[in-house]
């Protein structure tokens, strides 16, 4: 059971603190070479644990009453019209920094083939096989696999796939893995009809991944060669997971083989090693799924390949990598959104459930099994076959599970420094402090949000849609990535800056008292002249207090504090209002001492606006006087106005 009160404190060098470095703990090669990991290689793809294509009695067992829902799917894309990828469409990525012209085509085209292929597994008739050899063979005839915004990894560096040069990036190593299974389940029957189908996806595989992933160290993925922030986020784990895929479906030399199962223990290493101990993923929820639950993926196909010589589901470091996703989750589907996460929950309960099964954590299991509830098909992961695969095995274990999650009352992730507090009047406060240069990086050292009775009141507005903009030279300029649009201040007229220097210090946690505190004015330039700036939360039993105790060396602009808020908003003396669908909250703070300024924000983006609806709201502070010292005071209570 999970207790009520439950703080997470790691004891943990000070090696292990130091923003962007790695601790090289080398968890997965430590003690292993090429020739230990030979000696217990299950070979020939033995360790598969689906049926044969031809097994139609293990198809009709595995899949149940999923099977006729499976086909139906299926039969949507029987004449489904195999989309064309222009040159232009990746050439539009660097004339305009728009990815979706090449991406929406390319996952459409890959989306359809998925659906094929489970099917004709589920089926068995052959009904479905030309239409998946028409999308094999498509595949077959691409120049890459990889997607415009990752090609200028190429030695040219522009987005036209260079035919003399192979880049692996997520989605190519993703539908990789893919077609690695297809080959596997139907190269029998793809040779009943021309010998040079199943020739070709075979030849295709090794030169678009099997051989580049030997071949290349600069794959700023596997940081071989470290980048020089130092960073190492999500592509790590997911891309060397679908990597190893295609590998152990298609080689089948031992030495080889263990060659290539050691160099990819080498390369996730360095993921792990540069992740937190305590285990939270800076990025945020909304990539927990292809950071640590890319992780477990990987970790669970390297123990079937060992036959379990080689797991690390008993390392307590995995584990709490794995409850970071029940802890960051606050309910009614929303979730503690920090960087380029959105609030909205999006990941699969069946993949949380089987990740907390390998490591024993009842708390995922029951988790898993509460999203579960509402999530109808468990094989719906695009062309991520292996996880599909997967949830459908565990499906009826895992509906035995009785479904469960509690917030705690405190949580500390000390090493990441994000923190959450909650009451019983239904309050959860998340708060962080950080540096400004993670993975997916906002400038938001300090910032804090809050939902009350599960709906969020004070919030990250999150990331919009990606263009070359989102990770470029520009990405500071995009309002979403500022922290004047986070819920912060403003020092002398200056904002939070990006870079591993800018952070937070003096970071002070209080499980007991509920009590936050930092100095942020780490996180802004010398030219704010901020001595300190001490940003603190207290949650009572009826209210958050925020305090801003600052000291400044000379006075330039005035200060400003902001609050991203949405709903119903109304300014009163002193006194901020604020209605979200029936949650009724009041904000106080000294009029006397600020002018408050409400600014409508319209949301365009179809993916900020699918979480908040067509606008939010900034309401800014504006102090009326300079001062080289002060504390400022906002309470924040419900309020039936």
């Amino acid at each position: 059971m999970i207790k009520r009160t439950l703080l997470l404190i790691f004891i943990v060098s000070c090696s292990l603190i130091v923003y962007g470095t790695s601790a090289e703990r080398n968890f997965l090669s430590q003690n292993q070479s090429p020739e230990n990991i030979s000696e217990f290689l299950v070979m020939n793809q033995k360790w598969v644990k689906y049926p044969d294509y031809s097994d139609r009695a293990g198809w009709d067992k595995l899949l149940g009453d999923s099977k006729e829902s499976i086909i139906q799917r299926g039969e949507k894309q029987l004449n489904y019209t195999w989309q064309v990828v222009k040159a232009t469409d990746y050439l539009e990525y660097e004339r305009s920094g728009n990815r979706d012209i090449m991406q929406n085509p390319n996952f459409q085209n890959n989306n359809a083939l998925a659906d094929l292929v489970i099917a004709e597994l589920a089926e068995g008739k052959g009904r479905f096989m030309d239409q998946i050899i028409n999308g094999v063979f498509y595949n077959c005839e691409r120049t890459s696999w990889a997607l415009s915004a990752h090609l200028t990894a190429q030695k040219s560096k522009r987005t036209l796939p260079d035919y003399t040069e192979q880049i692996i990036d997520l989605f190519s190593a993703e539908l990789g893995s893919f077609l690695s299974w297809t080959y596997y389940f139907f190269h029998a029957e793809f040779d009943k009809v021309d010998p040079i189908i199943s020739k070709r996806l075979h030849n295709e595989i090794y030169q678009k991944i099997i051989l580049p992933y030997r071949e290349n160290s600069d794959f700023w993925w596997m940081a071989f060669r470290p980048r020089p922030d130092g960073m190492v986020n999500n592509w790590n784990p997911w891309t060397n997971f679908n990597s190893l895929q295609c590998i152990v479906l298609m080689e089948n030399d031992k030495i080889q083989l263990s060659k290539d199962v050691y160099r990819s223990m080498q390369s996730v290493d360095k993921f792990i090693n540069y992740v937190s101990y305590d285990g939270a993923c800076e990025e945020g929820p909304s990539y927990w799924g292809h950071a640590a639950g890319k992780l477990y993926d990987y970790l669970q196909l390297l123990h079937y390949v060992t036959a379990g010589k080689i797991s690390l589901f008993d390392n307590q470091m995995v584990r709490n990598m794995g409850e970071y996703i029940s802890r960051s989750y606050v309910g009614n589907n929303w979730v503690v959104n920090f960087a380029d996460a959105s609030a909205r929950y999006s990941e699969q309960g069946s993949l949380i459930y089987r990740y907390g099964k390998a490591v024993n954590s009842d708390e995922m299991m029951q988790f898993g099994a509460l999203l579960s509830k509402d999530q109808k098909n468990t094989y719906t992961y695009g062309i991520d076959l292996f996880r599909a695969l997967e949830s459908i095995i565990n499906d009826a274990e895992l509906k035995l599970v009785k479904p469960h999650h509690v917030i705690p009352e405190a949580v500390a992730y000390p090493e990441t420094q994000f923190y959450s507090l909650s009451n019983k009047q239904k309050f959860f406060l998340a708060a962080k402090g950080g540096f400004n240069a993670e993975s997916h990086n906002h400038n938001d050292a300090g910032s804090f949000s809050l939902w009350i009775d599960e709906m969020p009141v004070f919030i990250d507005a999150g990331v919009g849609t990606y263009t070359r903009q989102t990770f470029g030279k520009e990405r500071y300029t995009i309002w979403t990535m500022r922290s004047n649009y986070h819920n912060l201040p403003v020092i002398n007229g200056f904002e939070q800056k990006f870079g591993k220097t800018y952070k937070a210090t003096n970071v002070d946690f209080d499980a007991k008292k509920k009590t936050l505190s930092m100095n942020i004015s780490t996180a802004y330039p010398d030219t704010a002249a901020a001595e300190n700036w001490i940003r603190s939360y207290q949650l009572t039993d009826k209210e958050l207090i925020i305090r801003d105790k600052f000291k400044l060396k000379k006075n330039i602009g005035p200060n400003e504090i902001h609050f991203m808020l949405w709903g119903n908003i109304q300014l009163k003396n002193g006194e901020v209002l604020i209605d979200v669908q029936g949650r009724k909250v009041s904000m106080q703070y000294d009029s006397k001492i600020f002018e408050p300024v409400l600014e409508t924000i319209a949301l365009t983006d179809p993916r900020l606006s699918g979480v908040w609806g067509k606008e939010i709201y900034r309401l800014t502070l504006k102090a009326k006087q300079l001062s080289l010292k002060g504390e400022y005071t906002y309470k924040i209570t419900k309020n039936n106005f």
